[in-house]
C-alpha cells in the first residue's frame, strides 16, 4: 500500500512549518564581485597610523622568519616547513584581530599567526621538527594545535566557540584553512553546523592558487570560495590577502559580528604562495616562472611599505629599524635550533588519553624494557644480562 492509497490520504496536505526556509533573500550573503581593498584607496585615511606601522613590523619579521625556518630545512634542523612567504598579511591580520580570550586555529601552513598570537618562535617549529606531537600547550595562548591533516580542526573550532557560548563566555574562534582544505568533508560540515547553531565563529580562507600543484579552478567552479558560504546561510566577504589593512578590516568586522551573537562569516583571502607548497615540493612541476614574478608585484610588504612612506609615517631609519628587529629574532630562533633537543621517549605515551589504555601500557612496558636494557647495555657491555 502507497502513501496515496492509506484512508484519507486525499485529505492530507503538508504545511511547511514557517521556518521551512530560513534564508528568504540571499543578496545580503553574497560576495563583493572583487576583493576589497584598503592600501592606495580613500579608506585608508580611516585607519590607525600606529596599526599600520604595527602590522609592518611584524611582517617584515613574518617573511624573515619564513626565511629563517626555509633554510633550517636545508640544514637538516627541520623535517619540513610549508613556507607562507607572500601571505605574510593574511597570517599576521588573523593574529592581531583576536582578542587574549579568543581562539585561533592554525593549519599547518600558519606558523606565522600562532607567533604572531605570542606563541615562542620555536615551540611553533617543533611539530616540523618532529621532537614532539605538537610543542607547545595550547591553552596558554589560546592557538589550537598546528594542523596538519587538511580541515579537520575547523569542526573543533566550531565545537569550542559553541561550548564558550553554552558557557556564557564571550569568545570568538577563528579557524584558518587553505583553498585546497574547502574540497575536505570537514570544511562543510563545519559551515553547516556553525550556521545553523549560530556559533562565534570566523573561518578564514587563504587562497593562494595552488593546493599543492592542483590549480583552484580545478577544485571549484563557484565564482569564489567566499561565494559557498551564501549555500550554508552566513555572509561570505572576498579580501585582497596581500592588503593587509584590508584583511584585518574585514577579518574585525566578521569577530565583531560573531561576538554579538549574529553567527560565523567565510572570509576568502585571495593571495599567492610565493615559494614551493613545502621543501619538498618542485614547484617549477605545475607553474610557470611568470605568474610567481607577477604577483612579486603585489608582495604585501612592498604594498604597505610604499603606503606607509607615501604617507610621511615611516622612513629609511623605520625601515631598517624593523629589518634589524627581523634579523635578531632570526638569529635567535637560528641558535635555538641548532641545539639539539632533549627527549624522552616515555613522553609518546604522557599525552595521549587522560587514562592510558591497555594497549598503551603494554607498549610503554615494553619500550621501558628496551630503554632499560639499552642503558645496561651502554654502562655494563655486551655480557650485560647474560
Amino acid at each position: 500500500m502507497t502513501v496515496q492509497e492509506l484512508p484519507g490520504a486525499a485529505a492530507y496536505r503538508p504545511t511547511p512549518p514557517p521556518a521551512w526556509k530560513p534564508i528568504t533573500d540571499p543578496a545580503p550573503l553574497l560576495p563583493d564581485p572583487e576583493p576589497y581593498r584598503v592600501l592606495g584607496t580613500d579608506a585608508v585615511a580611516d585607519v590607525d597610523p600606529e596599526l599600520l606601522l604595527r602590522l609592518h613590523a611584524e611582517l617584515v619579521r613574518g617573511r624573515r622568519y619564513n626565511a629563517q625556518a626555509t633554510a633550517l630545512t636545508k640544514q637538516g634542523r627541520l623535517a619540513v616547513y610549508p613556507s607562507s612567504t607572500g601571505q605574510e598579511a593574511c597570517e599576521i591580520a588573523a593574529a592581531l584581530v583576536l582578542e587574549e580570550r579568543d581562539w585561533l586555529f592554525p593549519s599547518y601552513r600558519d606558523t606565522l599567526a600562532a607567533v604572531a598570537r605570542g606563541l615562542d618562535p620555536v615551540e611553533a617549529l617543533t611539530l616540523l621538527r618532529g621532537d614532539r606531537h605538537t610543542g607547545y600547550d595550547p591553552r596558554e595562548h589560546r592557538v589550537a594545535p598546528l594542523c596538519t591533516p587538511l580541515a579537520t580542526q575547523l569542526p573543533h573550532a566550531v565545537g569550542l566557540a559553541h561550548a564558550a557560548r553554552l558557557k556564557g563566555d564571550d569568545v570568538v574562534a577563528l579557524a584558518m584553512v587553505g583553498d585546497g582544505g574547502t574540497s575536505e568533508g570537514d570544511f562543510h560540515e563545519a559551515l553547516n553546523f556553525a550556521a545553523v547553531w549560530k556559533a562565534p565563529v570566523v573561518f578564514f580562507v587563504q587562497n593562494n592558487g595552488f593546493a599543492i600543484s592542483v590549480p583552484l579552478a580545478k577544485q571549484t567552479a563557484a565564482p569564489s570560495l567566499a561565494h559557498k558560504a551564501v549555500g550554508y546561510g552566513m555572509p561570505g566577504r572576498l579580501v585582497d590577502g596581500n592588503d593587509a589593512a584590508a584583511v584585518h578590516q574585514v577579518l574585525s568586522e566578521a569577530v565583531a559580528r560573531a561576538r554579538r551573537g549574529e553567527g560565523p562569516t567565510l572570509v576568502e583571502a585571495v593571495t599567492y604562495r610565493m615559494e614551493a607548497h613545502t621543501n619538498a615540493d618542485d614547484a617549477t612541476r605545475y607553474r610557470v616562472d611568470s605568474e610567481v614574478e607577477a604577483w612579486k608585484a603585489h608582495d604585501p610588504v612592498r604594498l604597505l611599505e610604499h603606503e606607509l612612506t607615501e604617507r610621511g609615517l615611516l622612513d629609511d631609519a623605520g625601515i631598517e629599524q624593523a629589518k634589524e628587529a627581523a634579523e635578531r629574532m632570526a638569529a635567535a630562533l637560528r641558535d635555538r635550533m641548532n641545539a639539539d633537543p632533549e627527549l624522552t621517549p616515555m613522553d609518546l605515551f604522557t599525552h595521549v588519553y587522560a587514562e592510558q589504555t591497555s594497549q598503551l601500557r603494554e607498549q610503554a612496558a615494553a619500550l621501558r624494557a628496551e630503554l632499560d636494557a639499552e642503558q645496561d647495555h651502554d654502562e655494563h657491555g655486551p655480557e650485560a644480562g647474560r
